[in-house]
C-alpha cells in the first residue's frame, strides 16, 4: 500500500510529534508499505512566530496538490492542522478523496495560554478542520473524551510507542560525560520550553540534588536567566539524549495539557521513574502501573518516584511497543479508491484560511500565565 502522509511537523524540528511520525514511517515501511511524506522542507517557509525551530510552509496549495496527485496514493493521512494540513484537507474535499487525520497536540490550550485566544474559538476552528475526516486518530482515552465533549466526531483510538532498543534499560543511573559529576539525585525534564509545558512547576520545586533541562523553545532565554542553577543542555541528538536519560534518578513531567507525553515513555524505557500531575497523558502512560507517581503535589510525586525500582519503570515502557501502534495506524486508514458519496462538508474557505494565517501572525505574549506559574 502507498500512503501519503502530510505533516507540518517533520525533521529537523525536534518535538514529540516529529519523533512519533518518524518512527511511525519507519515501522510502516518495515511492514512492506510505501510512505510518501509531504513536509515543510519541500516548500518555501517562514518561522512560526514565537516558536524558534518550527517553520511553516508558505502558500503550499499548488505544489502540494501536485505531490499528492503524482503519488497516486492508496490512502491519505493528514497528521497536523498547520498550513500543509489545511491545504491537503482542501484538496481532498475538492477531489472527493477520503482521508484520515490525527490529534497530536492540544493546540487550543496552547493558543489560549500563549496568545489568549478563547478556547471556544480555537476548538471551533480545529473541530472544523477534523469534521470531514473519515477517522480522527486520538492517542488516549482522556483526549478522546475531551474531544467528544467538544463536538468532535469519527474519533478512533490509536496509541504511540517507544523504541525500547534505542532507549535501553540501565539498572542504575550512571554519569553522563556531557553533564559531569552532578550532585544527586538528578531530576530531569525533556521537552519544549514553552508556556503549555508548565516547566516552572518543575524549576520551582524545592528539592535536593540537581535539575537538568533538555530542550529549547520560546521561553528558553528568560528561563535560563531566571534559573541559573539549573543545568541547561539544549537539544541533543537522540543517542546523546539516551545518555542524559541514563544519568537521571527521576523524570519530572509537569505539563498540564498533553495528548500523550512520549518523553515519559523514553525515560521509563531507560529505567527512570516519572513524577507527574494526574492529568491526561500521565493518566494513560503511567496509569496504575508502578512505573511512576502522579500527585497534585508535584514534590510528593517526585519524592515517591525516587523510591520506585527502575525495573518497574522499564516494564511499563515495554507495554508500548511500536509494532502494535503501527498495525493500529494501518487499520484506521481509509482506501482512496473506496466508493463514497460527495462530502457534505463545504471546502475550506478563504475566511478560514485567513483565520489560520491570522493565528500564525499574532504576537506571542511573554507574560506568565497561571498555568505556568
Amino acid at each position: 500500500m502507498k500512503i501519503v502522509l502530510v505533516t507540518d511537523a517533520w525533521q529537523p524540528q525536534v518535538n514529540g510529534v516529529v519523533t512519533t511520525l518518524v518512527e511511525l514511517v519507519r515501522q510502516v515501511q518495515d511492514l512492506g508499505h510505501q510512505v510518501v511524506v509531504i513536509h515543510p522542507g519541500q516548500f518555501r517557509t517562514r518561522p512560526c512566530p514565537g516558536y524558534a525551530g518550527i517553520d511553516l510552509a508558505l502558500f503550499p496549495g499548488r505544489r502540494l496538490r501536485r505531490l499528492i496527485d503524482e503519488s497516486r496514493p492508496d490512502a491519505i493521512h493528514i497528521a497536523t492542522e498547520g498550513p500543509l494540513g489545511w491545504a491537503a484537507r482542501r484538496h481532498c474535499l475538492r477531489r472527493g478523496l477520503p482521508f484520515t487525520t490525527a490529534y497530536h497536540t492540544r493546540f487550543p490550550e496552547m493558543l489560549h495560554v500563549a496568545l489568549k485566544v478563547p478556547l471556544s474559538w480555537a476548538y471551533a476552528l480545529f473541530r472544523r478542520f477534523h469534521r470531514p475526516s473519515r477517522g480522527v486518530l486520538v492517542p488516549t482515552s482522556g483526549v478522546m473524551d475531551l474531544l467528544r465533549a467538544r463536538g468532535f466526531g469519527n474519533l478512533r483510538a490509536w496509541t504511540h510507542g517507544v523504541d525500547t532498543t534505542l532507549f535501553g534499560f540501565l539498572p542504575e543511573p550512571r554519569e553522563c560525560a556531557g553533564l559531569g559529576d552532578l550532585p544527586r539525585p538528578v531530576s530531569l525534564f525533556v521537552g519544549r520550553l514553552s508556556h503549555e509545558k508548565n516547566i516552572q512547576a518543575f524549576l520551582d520545586l524545592d528539592i535536593p540534588g540537581s535539575k537538568v533541562v533538555c530542550g529549547v523553545g520560546p521561553l528558553e532565554a528568560s528561563l535560563r536567566a531566571r534559573y541559573p542553577e539549573v543545568h541547561w543542555v539544549g537539544v541533543l541528538p537522540r543517542r546523546e539524549l539516551v545518555e542524559v536519560y541514563g544519568a537521571a534518578d527521576v523524570f519530572v513531567f509537569p505539563s498540564l495539557h498533553e495528548t500523550f507525553g512520549l518523553v515519559m515513555l523514553e525515560a521509563m524505557a531507560c529505567g527512570v521513574p516519572v513524577a507527574a500531575f494526574p492529568v491526561d497523558g500521565p493518566l494513560q502512560v503511567i496509569a496504575d502501573s508502578p512505573g511512576g507517581v502522579m500527585h497534585e503535589n508535584l514534590r510528593q510525586a517526585w519524592s515517591a518516584a525516587l523510591r520506585i525500582p527502575r525495573q518497574h519503570a522499564r516494564d511499563r515502557a515495554l507495554a508500548f511497543g511500536w509494532d502494535m501502534a503501527a498495525e493500529l495506524f494501518l487499520s484506521n486508514l481509509v482506501p482512496v479508491e473506496q466508493p463514497r458519496r460527495a462530502s457534505r462538508s463545504r471546502p475550506h474557505t478563504l475566511d478560514e484560511e485567513s483565520a489560520v494565517l491570522a493565528l500564525q501572525r499574532m504576537p506571542v505574549s511573554q507574560e506568565r500565565h497561571p498555568l505556568v506559574e
